[in-house]
């Protein structure tokens, strides 16, 4: 058990018994009157999110949640099968992959993240390379400052192409490496 002064950003707790993970806390009040601690959480299991305040002593379960090495296998409406070194296969539903939709791709190593014994979702590698299938070409005379334009991304299921944000010279069927924590272009990939 924490107390709620004791908890950060990326910590799971346990609020009601559900399990939560704090992704922003906001600290009010003064040491006179106590502190309270404004959190937005997000659920694990139906990642619904909610925004609570909290008294300083207030005790929280703090949980660690394993995690386990898998490869992306395939997608069998609505769950996205994913399997391990031994074969062992995990489903994920569709609303709990959050953003690594954008990423995913045939064969992909990843993380599985598990819950009481079931998959829960997936941590991406924190940067991964992808290979532009469409951008437009650069307009000439648009080059002051740090112009950026479109370019969207391979992935494994047409629907979810994510698109990315990269500067001028990247160009249709470049290879380039993306932050999968930020969703931003990190640099262009030469063999």
């Amino acid at each position: 058990m924490k107390f709620a002064k004791e908890i950060r950003v990326g910590n799971i707790i346990m609020v009601d018994s559900k399990p939560m993970i704090v992704l922003r806390s906001d600290v009010n009040g003064s040491s006179r009157t106590g502190f309270t601690y404004k959190w937005k959480m997000k659920n694990l299991l139906t990642n619904s999110p909610q925004e609570n305040v909290f008294r300083g002593d207030d005790k929280f379960d703090v949980v660690v949640l394993d995690k386990k090495p898998v490869t992306y296998s395939y997608f069998a409406d609505p769950l996205f099968v994913f399997m391990d070194q031994e074969y062992n296969q995990y489903e994920i539903e569709a609303e709990n992959m959050g953003d690594s939709l954008n990423y995913l791709k045939d064969g992909m190593e990843c993380e599985a993240v598990f819950y009481d014994g079931k998959a829960i979702s997936v941590e991406l590698p924190t940067t991964i390379v992808r290979q532009i299938i469409y951008s437009e070409p650069a307009v000439k005379g648009n080059t002051s400052g740090n112009v950026l334009k479109e370019a969207k991304i391979e992935n494994a299921i047409e629907e979810n192409c994510h698109i990315v944000q990269v500067p001028l010279f990247v160009s249709q069927d470049d290879m380039i490496e993306i932050d999968t924590r930020t969703n931003e272009y990190k640099k262009v990939v030469r063999n």
